[in-house]
């Protein structure tokens, strides 16, 4: 996990170019995903300045400034670069006041400018910091996509998750991750999923070694993240456990603060798993669409208990 984002990195993933403070930028962190727009300042309010985030500059900010005496821009914008405030961020490639670039020069604070709308860079910077500054956790399993659902493999080493997921890809679906997943919580709703960079578009199949499928079924058939929809744990056949049979047991895993729904299906010799996993994210699709096979079956089962009831009763009066 990562706890803090370099503005190295920061100006490089981001296509930002550097007005002033260049060898600041490895040392300059940035350590929240939330933005500052620097309005209240500007008029000498400092009681509560967010100093810690990145400051962001746009049409408002930079007019405003420039109705404030020379005297007056040195004397907010030195306030503002505090040791901890990792970067001023300019927006719309406009040209900031002279006494803001000479504030930064002076406390060693980078300048960064974009092309980008300001409301448009807000949106970009901020989903940017929350996917790298996002809590991660690793989950031992196989992450694939298939039909457009992220589906998750649990089970125990050995099980054929990995292999699975090659046959998987071979019908046309696409891998994320092998052995070992990093998932983080994305939203209220949604965890997501990803190789880490060590295992990105490879496969570990016993008996052949690693594979790289990317190489060997081209770049569609791997992705680098997707959300996970359904957890799918693989389990040797027991002949004496109860396993669902109509699909309307309700199972989840907890993963951070979101309830992924999971089913359990049992491994066992002749059952070809990559198509009964297949058919399973089909099915997930289709309830989630409002097409639910079990409640299908629940209601016409109903309606021919109802029709013998009725029969049976004709029967009784004749």
């Amino acid at each position: 996990m990562l706890n803090y984002v370099s503005m190295k990195d920061f100006a490089k993933d981001n296509d930002l170019t550097v007005l002033v403070g260049e060898e600041y930028l490895d040392s300059k962190r940035v350590y929240v995903s939330d933005i500052s727009r620097p309005g209240l300042e500007l008029t000498g309010y400092f009681d509560y300045y967010p100093h810690e985030r990145i400051q962001l500059f746009g049409m408002t900010e930079i007019s405003f400034a420039n109705q404030l005496t020379p005297d007056e821009r040195l004397e907010v914008f030195t306030k503002m670069c505090t040791e901890s405030t990792p970067v001023f961020l300019i927006s719309r490639d406009l040209t900031p006041p002279k006494e803001l670039v000479e504030a930064a020069e002076k406390n060693k604070m980078p300048v960064l400018i974009s092309k980008l709308p300001t409301t448009r860079l807000s949106s970009v910077i901020t989903d940017y910091l929350d996917y790298k500054l996002a809590e991660r956790q690793s989950i031992h399993g196989v992450l694939v996509e298939i039909y457009g659902t992220g589906i998750l493999l649990t089970g125990n080493s050995g099980i054929g998750k990995s292999e699975t997921a090659l046959e998987l890809v071979q019908r046309g679906h696409r891998l994320i991750a092998d052995d070992r997943v990093d998932v983080f919580q994305q939203d209220e709703k949604t965890i997501v999923g990803e190789a880490p960079s060590i295992l990105k578009h490879l496969l570990e199949i016993r008996g052949i070694g690693i594979v790289d499928v990317m190489n060997l079924f081209g770049v569609g058939a791997v992705r680098q993240s997707t959300p996970v929809s359904l957890i799918i744990n693989l389990e040797n056949w027991d002949p004496k456990a109860s396993y669902d049979r109509l699909g309307s047991a309700d199972d989840y895993q907890t993963i951070f603060d979101v309830d992924v729904p999971k089913m359990t299906i049992p491994v066992k010799v002749g059952r070809n798993l990559s198509i009964i996993i297949e058919v399973a994210a089909m099915n997930f699709r289709a309830k989630n669409l409002g097409f639910d096979a079990t409640k299908v079956f629940e209601n016409q089962l109903t309606e021919l208990i109802e029709q013998n009831k009725q029969n049976n009763q004709g029967d009784a009066n004749s």
